[in-house]
């Protein structure tokens, strides 16, 4: 058994984080000393080092709690995902500092590199499989030829702006390797068309609701919808993330805002964004 200050010495942590999670239920310790000392054995450092993992992105405790206390709560497949993250962001830190060690030696050049180049080269070949011959042609008529098109993508997605947007797919997905084979299995149009239109009406039930509270079962109901069909669509585990993202998107891009307000409504995008925050923050 390890006290609270053996603990805090073996995490880092402070004490009175683990007295915290001890007064929120989050992180019970296993029993107490005659006079009152909070004792943990081994498998409640478990428990903490797997909230340790959750804190490293940024996951608030209230979700955190939520996770590990649900009844689905599957602690391998957890790990799994928690390390695919890891990795990505161990990826990401040491790519900086290869660059800042470039910097410092003179060689002031920055790789912003997500995909490369050979695949890059497969999703745009998954782009062109899933064209329409007449969708094709237009292509044709804007670049000059399919090969001209390939050029102008392959720059394109080569491009600092381009694999920044890349990197942040990486995260929805969780990992690289996710995100390609979600680009590479992409739906087809068809299928495509008829999750449009189910977004559409989604939308336009949320529009229907402005003004009501952001609390209540209705329009909760209606982003978890949104968020069901969202995962569907972009064939993700959790769409919190791309959502939220999305929301504050319209809540700061005027362009953004203007277009949704102008398709269901004035006050549309403000209301996406209130709701959108009620259903994962509050």
């Amino acid at each position: 058994m390890k006290t609270v200050k053996d603990v805090a010495k073996l995490t880092g942590i402070s004490v009175r984080t683990l007295h915290y999670y001890d007064e929120i239920g989050l992180l019970k310790p296993t029993k107490c000393s005659e006079v009152g000392y909070r004792l943990y054995d081994d498998k409640a450092l478990e428990t903490l080092q797997q909230i340790l993992f959750f804190r490293e992105f940024d996951i608030p405790l209230r979700e955190i709690k939520s996770i590990m206390f649900s009844p689905n709560f599957d602690k391998e497949s957890i790990l799994r995902s928690q390390k695919a993250m890891i990795e990505l962001k161990r990826d990401r830190l040491n790519r900086l500092i290869s660059n800042i060690d470039d910097i410092l030696k003179g060689e002031n050049k920055m790789d912003f590199t997500v995909f490369n180049k050979a695949e890059i080269e497969e999703l745009f070949q998954t782009i062109i499989s899933n064209l329409s011959e007449k969708q094709k042609e237009v292509f044709i008529v804007k670049y000059g030829s399919m090969e001209q098109f390939k050029e102008y993508y392959m720059e394109n997605a080569s491009s600092e702006k381009t694999q920044k947007n890349f990197e942040k797919v990486v995260e929805w997905y969780g990992d690289k390797e996710s995100a390609l084979k979600t680009a590479n299995n992409s739906i087809n149009s068809k299928v495509m068309e008829a999750y449009q239109k189910r977004m559409d009406a989604i939308m336009k039930k949320l529009s229907d609701n402005r003004g009501s509270d952001t609390s209540s079962f209705e329009v909760k109901a209606i982003i978890g919808e949104y968020d069901f069909v969202s995962k569907q669509l972009y064939q993700l585990n959790d769409a919190k993330v791309l959502i939220l993202e999305l929301a504050d998107a319209y809540k700061k891009d005027e362009k953004m805002k203007a277009s949704l307000d102008t398709q269901y409504g004035v006050g549309t995008a403000d209301f996406f964004a209130s709701a959108v925050a009620q259903f994962y923050l509050e």
